[in-house]
């Protein structure tokens, strides 16, 4: 699925003066349970389309741009941060008539379902019945920032930002990725088009303060791990520089709950671009086995 398909597949929602751009798989489908994936830094939902035929056949996805991502408005004059992105998210589900979700996860939208599951801990009245995160800075003490992320946090940011271009987007994007499965020079075009539209290559040094965010709440998003009720999944590209191995291995130290892992040696910080089959074929049968799980007699 090429960029202008997916955004001629998608809606606008308008919230708070802002318009945010979300695909809906099938918005009059009662049967089938909701998927709500969340995207990362610095790309869009447009990371889901190499999995989405796959688990649209069972569920009804949704995926939204976040502010200042993708096809969504990007405004310059904003305060962006993780709990202003969980609320649109529930907004939308809000809008929606939803309350009750499977989370799917990567990146920066780890660090936002985190949010998402602190609140509903607490009493809120979304439920989310099962979890699974991809690579993602889940505690920020293994986040090993590349050296951009670093200057674009730097009181210098906004000048790195400014001289950022496809050249190095490229080279980047492509150091992230496990040596077998790099990106295409197509894919790499079509992600570049996608984080220029209304000039949003420009955003990344107002993103990225998620970083400090990370770090803010560190203790609260690690709780809304452990202390959340539903069955919880963490797939991991091994070879990822920023969140890989490393990562699962801290998970295991901190994340006292029952969760399954699934390691992908070879694959590097995009499971779900690097090896679409192995990450839906891995979602599907782990809630087909928190099924089975529901339906044993206690």
């Amino acid at each position: 699925m090429q960029p202008q398909q997916w955004l001629s597949n998608g809606k606008i929602f308008d919230y708070q003066n802002h318009q945010l751009f979300y695909v809906d798989s099938n918005p009059s489908c009662r049967h089938k349970p909701v998927l709500l994936l969340i995207h990362g830094f610095p790309t869009s939902s447009y990371d889901w389309q190499k999995v989405w035929a796959q688990l649209t056949e069972h569920y009804r996805c949704i995926a939204m741009d976040m502010l200042g991502f993708g096809y969504s408005d990007k405004p310059k004059q904003h305060n962006y941060s993780i709990h202003g992105q969980a609320n649109l998210h529930e907004a939308l589900l809000q809008h929606l008539n939803i309350n009750k979700v499977h989370l799917l996860a990567h990146d920066y939208g780890d660090t936002v379902a985190q949010e998402l599951l602190a609140r509903a801990n607490c009493g809120g009245t979304t439920r989310y019945t099962s979890t699974c995160l991809l690579n993602g800075g889940l505690f920020p003490e293994t986040h090993q920032a590349r050296l951009v992320q670093k200057l674009l946090l730097s009181p210098a940011g906004f000048l790195i930002n400014k001289l950022m271009n496809y050249r190095q987007f490229c080279r980047n994007f492509s150091a992230i990725f496990g040596p077998e499965t790099q990106p295409s020079e197509t894919d790499l075009r079509d992600l570049w088009q996608i984080l220029q539209y209304k000039n949003g290559n420009r955003l990344p040094y107002k993103l990225i303060t998620y970083m400090h965010d990370r770090r803010q709440h560190r203790q609260r998003w690690i709780e809304a791990l452990n202390q959340y009720p539903g069955h919880l999944l963490l797939i991991n590209g091994s070879l990822d520089p920023v969140s890989g191995k490393h990562m699962v291995d801290r998970f295991r130290q901190l994340i006292d709950r029952p969760a399954d892992i699934v390691e992908l040696a070879t694959i590097g910080h995009y499971p779900q671009w690097e090896a679409p089959d192995s990450v839906a074929n891995s979602y599907l049968s782990f809630v087909e086995t928190e099924k089975d799980e529901l339906l044993m007699p206690s």
